[in-house]
């Protein structure tokens, strides 16, 4: 259907009228001639080709000036109504980009990679799975850093997410402090759909404020945290006496971020190698979405440019006619 966007400007149509109506008209100028005693004989057909030489390029001008006030009114063509795929959920990742996250304690194609690495690489298919959420990324590491806020394009969030490297944002871990940070930007969106998930491999050693407290402020705003510690339980590791054992995520401090999740009504999990990452996102992706109402786009096309064209092209053909008659 045919959609005029200001039609309000069609109310202008009658203003050469009202110019004409309120300027007073303009008298001929009479010039002193000579009589022709036989000018009579040649006067009715001559009056009649001049009437017709003024009329039609008054017509054109009346035509012009409709079409140019219809493209004013910005004509445009609305195409059927699409619905956007919205679920309503508004999800936040933090990522840990502190020095622990280095370690190689993961395999990836039977390839051992760090943390880092295994996060994005599985933080991606969960990035890419989630069509019709606003997701954002928070990276933290002595401080907290809002990368990118919520939006809808998926693919920038992920290529910043990739971009990411250890120690961007300091070598400690400021867990509180991306929390706050996350109820700070989750704030104004919808009470049961804000959503935050916490990947870290440590305990909170930095920031300005204390992760349980930031969880009570998050419990507070209705914001639900689903917390993930990364990192083997134990790895060999060469040294001048040969091969031993160690636990790579002895710092990691578990209690607390299973309160955390506790207190704000979300779930803590445990990824000790890739596969159970990639089974904790695939959890996570069972999260019921909240219904909203459905969003509707119409593609516009523009016409605008059709009665313009054509109101030049007559404003054109009036311009050459006065000059030949000239």
């Amino acid at each position: 259907m045919i959609h005029f966007a200001w039609p309000w400007l069609l109310t202008v149509l009658p203003l050469p009228l009202l110019i004409r109506w309120l300027l007073p008209a303009q008298h001929p100028v009479e010039q002193a001639a000579l009589k022709v005693p036989f000018l009579a004989d040649f006067s009715l057909g001559q009056t009649t080709v001049s009437s017709q030489a003024k009329q039609w390029p008054l017509l054109l001008a009346a035509v012009a000036w409709l079409l140019l006030v219809l493209a004013c009114t910005r004509p445009q063509w609305l195409g059927e109504p699409i619905e956007q795929a919205v679920s309503g959920r508004d999800l936040m990742l933090a990522v840990d980009l502190s020095g622990s996250m280095e370690e190689q304690d993961f395999m990836i194609n039977n390839k051992p990679v760090d943390r880092l690495t295994a996060s994005k690489w599985v933080a991606g298919d969960f990035i890419n799975r989630r069509v019709g959420d606003r997701i954002g990324l928070i990276l933290f590491g002595t401080q907290a850093y809002l990368q990118t806020p919520l939006t809808f394009d998926r693919k920038t969030v992920l290529t910043l997410l990739n971009e990411s490297v250890i120690g961007l944002a300091g070598e400690n871990t400021a867990i509180g402090d991306a929390i706050g940070l996350a109820v700070k930007r989750l704030k104004n969106q919808a009470a049961n759909s804000r959503v935050l998930i916490l990947m870290t491999d440590g305990a909170n050693t930095a920031g300005e404020i204390a992760p349980l407290k930031a969880a009570e402020l998050a419990a507070a705003s209705h914001l639900k945290i689903y917390t993930i510690g990364i990192g083997a339980d134990e790895m060999m590791v060469r040294s001048f006496f040969g091969n031993h054992k160690v636990n790579p995520s002895r710092d990691l401090d578990e209690n607390t971020l299973v309160k955390i999740a506790e207190s704000t009504g979300g779930r803590y999990f445990r990824a000790r190698n890739a596969d159970e990452l990639s089974y904790i996102y695939m959890l996570l992706d069972k999260l019921e979405p909240v219904e909203k109402d459905k969003q509707y786009f119409r593609p516009r096309s523009e016409l605008y440019s059709w009665p313009l064209s054509l109101a030049l092209a007559l404003v054109a053909v009036i311009c050459v006619s006065r000059l030949r008659l000239s």
